[in-house]
């Protein structure tokens, strides 16, 4: 008789797939609020949104899209793998 070795998730493992950002800003460069994926590496945000953009793209961030979300406000969705 053959035996089927099941596979268990593993818990505390450390998460090493894609780290998420989504970084709100108006159409006048002001900041307004990051979202990130918890364990995702960021500098503190900064008033001027170019600013903020520019420290997580040195990070080795990549934009992947970015939104208009209302007629004043864009969302820029950056992804690092």
């Amino acid at each position: 008789m053959r035996r089927i070795r099941q596979v268990q998730p593993m818990i505390g493992q450390a998460w090493t797939g894609r780290h998420v950002v989504l970084l709100h800003c108006t159409t006048n460069n002001q900041f307004i609020h990051l979202y990130k994926s918890y364990h995702a590496p960021i500098e503190p945000p900064r008033d001027n949104c170019a600013e903020t953009l520019s420290q997580l793209l040195s990070i080795g961030y990549r934009i992947h899209a970015i939104t208009a979300i209302s007629s004043n406000q864009i969302q820029y969705f950056l992804v690092l793998e």
